[in-house]
């Protein structure tokens, strides 16, 4: 192996490298049983990270508006805990949020395809302290859909 490809193998990273080499790892959704694209397939990263600013856009509003009256300084603190509460009574009943929903997504567990409260407020909590969402395995779920046993699809 020259040093171009070398260099080329750690450019694409380790995913790539062992393509190159043979190892077969499926459409993101395979092992998990869900189609490769269109409704219930796994959601993107570009969707999902819309979907939470959305959220996240709309938490920040009503705590600005609604609690802080302009208060700078307390706003973030508010929107958070409004998106814990957002999270967990949307997600726990209807299965997504407003910014899901306008994204065109839906969070369902993949025992039984229907989120229970108890599964959506783990998963809020996790997603609230950031970390575990932003640990990602092979399917391009969080650390917080895998401990929940849930996965975000499209509709």
């Amino acid at each position: 192996m020259d040093n171009r490809q070398a260099m080329g193998s750690w450019l694409s990273g380790p995913r790539a490298a062992l393509e190159d080499a043979g190892a077969d790892f499926g459409y993101r959704g395979q092992q998990l049983g869900l189609p490769e694209e269109g409704p219930g397939s796994i959601a993107g990263p570009g969707r999902r990270l819309g979907a939470l600013a959305v959220d996240w856009a709309l938490c920040l509003w009503i705590a600005y508006g609604l609690i802080t009256h302009g208060y700078y300084q307390a706003t973030s603190n508010w929107a958070l805990l409004i998106f814990l509460a957002l999270g967990i009574l949307t997600v726990g009943t209807i299965g997504f949020t407003p910014g899901k929903r306008l994204f065109g997504l839906r969070v369902v567990a993949l025992a039984t395809g229907r989120v229970q409260p108890l599964r959506a407020l783990l998963r809020t909590v996790l997603l609230c302290l950031a970390v575990p969402a932003l640990v990602w395995d092979r399917d391009g779920r969080g650390l917080h859909d895998r401990l929940a046993g849930t996965v975000e699809v499209r509709i």
